[in-house]
């Protein structure tokens, strides 16, 4: 057998496995995407957060899907979360990136050392009744030399006091949770890694200002002026060790925006090729070349995905090495599918307000969310 039919045998079986367990839950997702999130798309690209859509969800099991059944998850481990956020981000970029924000948070809870947390915040994060977001940018850039850490923590009694500022927190409002790392005060180069509320004293959330897509994402600048953090809310301290462990999962899972507003500019353009196939396949970037491009780097992440599962076992190196490249491939190809769409579309897509329109923009963000394109490839340099 070849390698190019071992890599095809091996994206069935990943497809089929995928398949038989998620079809409990898929079409309840879809069926809720087409009627609750599908009519709304449009006021969440003009700033509204689709907060209703996200409660849904979260009843349903769109955010347990990669917890712990032990956590009150589905233990369907990162293809589940993947497979949801596919769905969701094919329709609204936006909204599947808060999908990501909630989910990842989760992760950083059930992969911790905190059981307080996992007993305290862990149900209400999965269950979709807290907003839950990601301060992770800042420290993402950070540990791969790209800027200074921006929170400091100094050590007091039952805790920290955290002092600083990040300039965008996504999928966040006053009474909601987010992770934050923070550099401590006469540490030796120590850092720590907690879980913030959005209500504590002295933390005060800010407009995060205009962006041309993501405008529903709920997204704030937060200011820090020593805002006391319990030993409770910690997640690790000393946490090099511990964002080595979740860097792979919170990568990867990044995909899944990417992955979906791929496919949703697939079916744009088969749409455009209804009315316009005969002068659209002299095109460079088709229907068939971007669809043989999407199912391999869909391949290739649900097969690293099934690998990381729920984030309880050890990875290897290599595993934070292919999540990067993985998330490359998410970046360049939905760089590639909305140009594609957008040409395949022609006027009727250069319209603002047109769907072809609001992808293109979107897709800009999956190239420059942190980790952004040009990140990944300062890490992949760095390995080579």
């Amino acid at each position: 057998m070849t390698q190019v039919q071992e890599s095809q045998v091996e994206a069935t079986q990943v497809q089929a496995r995928t398949t038989a367990t998620s079809a409990p839950l898929m079409p309840q997702v879809r069926e809720l995407i087409a009627r609750g999130l599908r009519p709304n798309v449009e006021a969440v690209d003009h700033g509204q957060y689709p907060a209703s859509f996200m409660r849904d969800l979260g009843a349903l099991g769109g955010f347990r899907q990669a917890v712990p059944r032990e956590y009150g998850g589905a233990g369907r481990g990162l293809a589940g979360t993947l497979e949801v956020m596919e769905a969701v981000a094919a329709e609204c970029l936006s909204t599947g990136f808060c999908v990501w924000c909630q989910t990842v948070s989760a992760w950083y809870i059930q992969t911790s050392d905190n059981e307080a947390l996992k007993r305290e915040w862990l149900p209400d994060i999965i269950g979709g009744e807290r907003l839950a977001g990601t301060g992770m940018s800042n420290p993402m850039k950070h540990f791969a030399g790209i800027e200074k850490l921006r929170l400091k923590a100094t050590p007091t009694r039952g805790g920290y006091l955290l002092s600083g500022a990040l300039p965008w927190v996504s999928n966040i409002d006053a009474g909601s949770a987010f992770a934050v790392v923070a550099q401590l005060e006469g540490g030796a180069g120590d850092y720590l890694m907690a879980m913030v509320s959005g209500d504590q004293p002295g933390l005060t959330l800010g407009d995060g200002g205009r962006f041309i897509a993501l405008e529903g994402s709920s997204t704030y600048n937060a200011v820090f002026r020593d805002v006391f953090i319990p030993d409770e809310q910690v997640l690790a301290k000393p946490c090099q060790d511990y964002v080595g462990r979740i860097r792979p999962g919170f990568i990867l899972a990044q995909s899944g925006f990417g992955l979906g507003l791929v496919a949703g500019c697939l079916e744009r353009m088969e749409r455009s090729n209804e009315r316009a196939g005969h002068v659209n396949r002299y095109l460079d970037d088709g229907v068939e070349e971007l669809g043989a491009d999407h199912r391999e780097a869909r391949r290739r992440t649900f097969v690293l995905a099934e690998q990381i599962g729920c984030g309880q076992g050890r990875l290897e190196p290599e595993a934070t090495h292919e999540a990067v490249a993985c998330r490359i491939l998410a970046s360049e190809l939905s760089l590639r599918a909305s140009q594609a769409a957008m040409l395949h579309a022609g006027a009727a897509g250069y319209k603002a307000g047109a769907a072809t329109e609001r992808k293109l923009r979107e897709s800009y963000f999956v190239a420059i969310v942190t980790p952004a394109l040009k990140h990944l490839k300062k890490l992949q340099a760095g390995w080579s």
